[in-house]
C-alpha cells in the first residue's frame, strides 16, 4: 500500500510553487507530480492546500538524555522535533555521561533506537568529561556512530589542543563543531556587554570572547584541512572573520539561531532568564550584520541550540539562571512570521536554511523531495495565526523569550520514513 499526500503545493525545480501530490511506498518518496494515479488500495492523506515541505534540519540540539532527563529526554526533544517540523537533528554531547568513549555513544545509540521520534545524529566529545584536558579516541567514536566531535557547551582553550583534534578529525574526514568562548574574556557575564548591562549592572559578555576564538580556530583549518563549523555565531565581528576565512579557501562553515536573528539586546524587557542564552543576544548592528552574512552566504544554514531548563532554574535570575532556551517548536513560525512575511528573507530562503542547506554543508542525503529520497516530510499551514504558549509545548522545557508572539506557518504534519511522526490535533 502506498501513502497519496493530495492537494498540497510545494517548489518545482524552477523554485515556484505549483500543485504538488506524492507518492511514498515503504518510506521511499517514488513519485512527484500534480496529479498522480490513486490505486484502490492507496491511502490518501489529502493536506487541504498546505505546503509539503523536506522535513527540517536541525544540527544543534541539546536532548540533556542522560543525565538531565528533569530538563528534556530523548523522547521528549524528538517529539518536539516533529512537531516543529525537523526530522533529523543532531544531538550535543554535555550529557551525563559525555558520550567520550565507544561504550558510551553506543549505550547512547541503544536509546535513540529505543526512544526517539525522529533521526538522531549523536555528537561526539572532542575531548574527555569535556574537560579540555585530554582528546577523546577520535575512530573510536566514528567506529560506534559519532556524528561529528564537538565540546559545545564549552569552548576548547588551548590552541594546541584544537591543533591536535583538527588533525585527527581532517585524518578520519570527520567535522570539528565549535562552541567559541575565550574564557579569559568573558567577564563572568550573564548578557552582551552593552547597555542593557550597564543599566542594570550586570557583568556584560564582551563580542570579542567569541570572535578571538573564531579567528585562531580558521587557522587551525587551513593548516590541517579540517572541516570546521562555527556554532551559534553571534556577533558581526565573527561573521567578518568567517566571510574572510571562506574566502580565503578555507573549509569553514557557520550556523545562526532565530533568535539571534530576531532579538538584540535591546530587546529584553527586564531581569528576565528567559532572555538568558550563551552567546548572549547581541547588538542591534550585531543582528543585522547576522542577517547579511545569512543572506550573502557567509553564514550557512539556521538551527535552534534547543536548551531546555525547568522551571525552577530559570527563576532562580538572570546572574544565576542557567544558560539557554528552547526552540524546536517555534523556530519555523517565528522566522516565516517575522523573516519572510516582512521580506527580509525569501519563502524559498529560509525553507533551504532549514533543509538542503545543513544537509549540504555537512553531506547528508536528507534535505530533499526528490524520487528515491527517504520521505521525511513536513506539511505546514501557511495561513492560520495562532500565539506561542510555553504550557502547550511537547517539550519539557517552557523557556522562551517569544511567549505570545503571534505567529504563522505552524507544522501540521510530519513524516519521518513516510511514517507520520507528529500531527495537530492527535498529540
Amino acid at each position: 500500500m502506498a501513502i497519496i499526500l493530495k492537494n498540497g503545493k510545494s517548489f518545482n525545480k524552477d523554485g515556484k510553487i505549483e500543485r504538488t501530490e506524492i507518492k511514498i511506498e515503504e518510506g521511499i518518496i517514488t513519485a512527484i507530480g500534480t496529479e498522480l494515479h490513486i490505486e484502490a488500495t492507496d491511502e490518501v492523506i489529502d493536506v487541504q492546500g498546505c505546503f509539503i515541505s523536506p522535513g527540517f534540519i536541525d544540527l544543534h540540539v541539546h536532548l540533556r538524555e542522560p543525565g538531565g532527563d528533569r530538563k528534556e529526554t530523548i523522547a521528549t526533544g524528538t517529539l518536539a522535533a516533529a512537531k516543529g517540523g525537523f526530522t533529523t537533528v543532531a544531538a550535543m554531547p554535555n550529557t551525563r555521561p559525555v558520550p567520550d568513549t565507544k561504550e558510551q555513544m553506543l549505550r547512547l545509540q541503544e536509546r535513540i533506537r529505543e526512544t526517539a521520534h525522529v533521526r538522531v545524529l549523536p555528537y561526539g566529545a572532542i575531548t574527555i568529561r569535556q574537560l579540555g584536558e585530554e582528546l577523546t579516541d577520535f575512530a573510536a567514536l566514528k567506529e560506534a556512530g559519532a556524528f561529528a566531535f564537538t565540546d559545545d557547551g564549552v569552548g576548547v582553550q588551548s590552541a594546541g589542543m584544537m591543533y591536535e583534534a583538527m588533525k585527527r578529525a581532517a585524518a578520519l574526514d570527520m567535522p570539528i563543531v565549535a562552541h567559541c568562548e575565550d574564557n579569559t574574556l568573558t567577564n563572568h557575564g550573564v548578557v552582551h556587554d552593552g547597555e542593557f548591562a550597564r543599566r542594570n549592572e550586570l557583568n556584560g559578555i564582551p563580542s570579542v570572547c567569541e570572535s578571538v576564538h573564531i579567528a585562531r580556530d580558521v587557522l587551525l583549518a587551513e593548516a590541517t584541512g579540517c572541516h570546521y563549523h562555527v556554532c551559534h555565531i553571534s556577533t558581526k565581528e565573527s561573521v567578518r572573520v568567517v566571510r574572510d576565512a571562506k574566502r580565503a579557501g578555507i573549509r569553514v562553515t557557520a550556523e545562526v539561531t532565530p533568535h539571534h536573528l530576531l532579538l538584540c539586546d535591546e530587546d529584553i524587557p527586564g531581569i528576565d532568564a528567559n532572555y538568558k542564552m550563551n552567546p548572549p543576544l547581541r547588538s542591534k548592528e550585531d543582528r543585522e550584520a547576522l542577517i547579511e552574512g545569512l543572506l550573502d552566504g557567509t553564514i550557512d544554514f539556521i538551527a535552534t541550540d534547543h536548551a531546555p531548563h525547568t522551571e525552577a532554574e530559570k527563576q532562580e535570575g538572570i546572574v544565576f539562571a542557567p544558560f539557554g532556551i528552547v526552540g524546536l517548536e517555534t523556530a519555523f513560525p517565528l522566522l516565516y512570521t517575522y523573516l519572510v512575511k516582512t521580506d527580509v528573507l525569501t519563502f524559498k530562503q529560509l525553507i533551504d536554511f532549514l533543509t538542503v542547506k545543513p544537509a549540504e554543508a555537512f553531506r547528508l542525503s536528507s534535505g530533499r523531495l526528490a524520487v528515491g529520497k527517504p520521505a521525511d516530510i513536513t506539511i505546514l499551514d501557511l495561513e492560520t495565526e495562532q500565539v506561542i504558549d510555553p504550557h502547550t509545548f511537547v517539550s519539557k522545557g517552557k523557556n522562551t523569550p517569544f511567549a505570545g508572539w503571534p505567529c504563522q506557518g505552524w507544522p501540521v504534519m510530519t513524516f519521518v520514513d513516510g511514517k507520520p511522526v507528529w500531527q495537530k490535533g492527535r498529540e
